[in-house]
């Protein structure tokens, strides 16, 4: 079972998780090593922990089927993009895929409000339409 369920506390473990597999980008270090380092610094009265571990772990685990569903929606490599929408990306592609308990609207605003807090001055426009694409891809009748 889950320890919080509070907004609050998932959009810090998404904040989190996004920063790690930036990370992972980034550097290339072993996942448990960025993991036990995030895990370190969190509090869990604030942070969603069990979700930041799903999130981080699920889209390490599933990028290749990730990056293949987004492919379509984006007009060049995905190694292409700058690595902090790369990261949101990612993160909002998972939860589109694997996290059906959550609406599509709510997985969309997500990501913008982490594009706006740590991409580029207008990433956000980017990552609502590659979310909005991929969204119709994974969740049509949603």
């Amino acid at each position: 079972m889950e320890q919080n369920f509070k907004p609050a506390a998932r959009r810090k473990a998404r904040e989190y998780a996004m920063q790690a597999i930036y990370q992972w980008q980034m550097t290339g270090n072993a996942l448990n090593e960025i993991e036990a380092q995030y895990l370190s610094t969190m509090n869990s009265k604030k942070v969603d922990i069990v979700y930041f571990q799903e999130l981080f772990n699920g889209v390490l685990t599933d990028l290749h089927d990730i990056d293949e569903v987004v492919a379509p929606a984006i007009d060049r490599e995905m190694e292409d993009i700058d690595p902090v929408e790369r990261a949101i990306i990612r993160l909002s592609g998972f939860e589109l895929k694997h996290r059906i308990d959550i609406p599509r609207r709510v997985v969309i605003n997500e990501g913008i409000e982490l594009a706006k807090t740590f991409g580029a001055t207008d990433g956000h426009k980017f990552i609502n339409g590659v979310l909005d694409k991929i969204s119709k891809t994974l969740r049509p009748h949603e």
